[in-house]
């Protein structure tokens, strides 16, 4: 979400992604795929700048998610490598993964042998 000003003065909150274009008439006016319109009191420029920087903001916060890796069998046929592979295949279904955003300076700290993320 990125924070704009209407006209009026008042502040509010827009999912940038739902952004279909923004034109200078000379008011910047905000027009979402839905076709739904915003008039605001930022110049263009100033709103593509914020859109960067939010979607700089996004794209630097993702290197600090961990989701769990699956392992899959090397051969599907080995009996001895199928049977772990299909409990954790079943173990998905019922539970949903989970992801976490972690502070950098607490993934630093608690990183493990692998380089993974270890709870504390």
């Amino acid at each position: 979400m990125i924070s704009l000003t209407r006209l009026s003065g008042s502040v509010f909150a827009l999912n940038a992604d739902l952004i279909e274009r923004i034109d200078s008439t000379p008011d910047t006016v905000i027009t979402l795929v839905d076709g739904k319109k915003y008039v605001v009191a930022e110049p263009l420029r100033e709103v593509m700048a914020t859109i960067l920087r939010h979607r700089a903001e996004v794209v630097a916060l993702s290197g600090h998610i961990h989701v769990g890796e699956l392992l899959l069998p090397r051969d599907p046929h080995d009996a001895l490598h199928a049977q772990p592979a299909l409990a954790s295949l079943l173990d998905l279904q019922q539970a949903r993964p989970t992801l976490s955003v972690v502070d950098a300076g607490y993934a630093a700290a608690t990183r493990g042998s692998e380089g993974e993320v270890t709870p504390r």
